[in-house]
């Protein structure tokens, strides 16, 4: 496949900038990958379409206050910074991304927080855009990451386009997020509310959890028109033999695995047996899933709207065939769903 196939008109008033007022009533197509067939659902309907000792997938990651803004030494400019990994706990070093980049070099220092509660000094360029920064704090760890956090913001992606706000500190966040180390949400996992989880789980589904630390490789562009020539950036993947056991139970009964988004899609796929089973894993995955591929573990997919040209959109179509997924995204166009991080779901089955 090729890099202009996944181009396609998306209006800016169908980015959503929002979050819908009630996680679980977004809308919701459901795709029937076989047939072509479509419906037009709401989320909290997807019990509909699982059954007892179905289990679904869902991604633990949470994310942390990732964008801290600041100012460089001497000058005063304005600088963002943003925080991609920590490299070493001890020596408070991070990996990051400043903008702009060409005004920052290796020596200088850049102050956060109104009273300059927090100086970093830049000890490495290692991209065009990437620094290594030493975050220079007396205090203990705990007080540092406090400090760090309280200065951090949500870090909603560029393409929603405004100033965040209070409520998407818990709103870009999933109801079941667990272990910090995400710079992105997880967001087919996203629409699930308490109320809805309580109803799957009464009707028999079963739930596991693996973790796969979203980095801002879901957001780099594509700039090959060959996509076998693509590099993903590397993330953290975490499968326990736990959720291992339940994904294995479900495929031997021949119940539905549901991955709950493109992160679970390519954990799963990362550590697959010869015979389709998953396999238990903890490390690292640069995994790309783009059509054709056939899919080893999952068998139903809950995904947001993506943006034309993402990553994102290729594993959905990889997932759920390329003229089936195009097919529905023409439509969802049509008839005015949202797209991206805040928008509608789609169910392909």
């Amino acid at each position: 496949m090729k890099l202009s196939q996944f181009k396609f008109n998306l209006q800016k008033e169908l980015i959503a900038k929002f979050p819908a007022e009630s996680r679980d009533e977004s809308r919701l197509l459901v795709v029937h990958k076989e047939s072509g067939k479509l419906e037009h659902k709401v989320f909290k309907d997807i019990v509909d379409y699982v059954d007892d000792q179905d289990v679904m997938v869902f991604n633990n990651t949470k994310v942390f206050p990732a964008r801290l803004y600041g100012n460089k030494e001497k000058t005063g400019a304005k600088i963002e910074v943003f925080l991609l990994r920590e490299l070493n706990r001890e020596q408070r070093l991070w990996d990051v991304l400043v903008d702009p980049a060409r005004k920052i070099r290796i020596g200088n220092k850049l102050y956060f927080g109104e009273d300059d509660s927090l100086v970093a000094e830049v000890i490495d360029n290692t991209t065009s855009r990437g620094r290594t920064l030493r975050f220079l704090f007396d205090g203990s760890y705990e007080e540092f990451k406090r400090t760090l956090y309280d200065l951090g913001e949500t870090p909603l992606p560029k393409f929603i386009n405004r100033d965040v706000e209070p409520e998407d500190r818990e709103r870009y966040q999933t109801i079941y997020a667990k272990h910090e180390g995400a710079v992105a949400a997880p967001t087919a996992g996203m629409h699930f509310s308490r109320e809805l989880m309580k109803r799957l789980e009464i009707k028999g589904v079963d739930f596991a959890e693996i973790t796969l630390h979203v980095g801002l490789g879901n957001f780099r562009t594509v700039d090959v028109e060959d996509l076998t020539k693509h590099k993903m950036d590397s993330e953290k993947i975490i499968i326990t033999d736990e959720a291992v056991n339940k994904v294995n139970e479900a495929k031997d009964k021949k119940k539905n695995v549901i991955a709950v988004g493109t992160t679970v899609l390519r954990t799963l796929e990362s550590s697959v047996s010869t015979t389709g089973h998953l396999k238990p894993y903890d490390g690292w995955t640069n995994k790309f899933i783009f059509p054709p591929y056939e899919v080893q573990v999952p068998n139903m997919m809950v995904s947001n709207f993506h943006l034309p040209y993402s990553t994102l959109l290729m594993m959905v179509c990889a997932f759920g065939g390329y003229d089936a997924v195009i097919n529905a995204y023409k439509t969802a166009i049509k008839e005015e769903y949202r797209f991206g991080t805040y928008g509608d779901a789609m169910l392909i089955l």
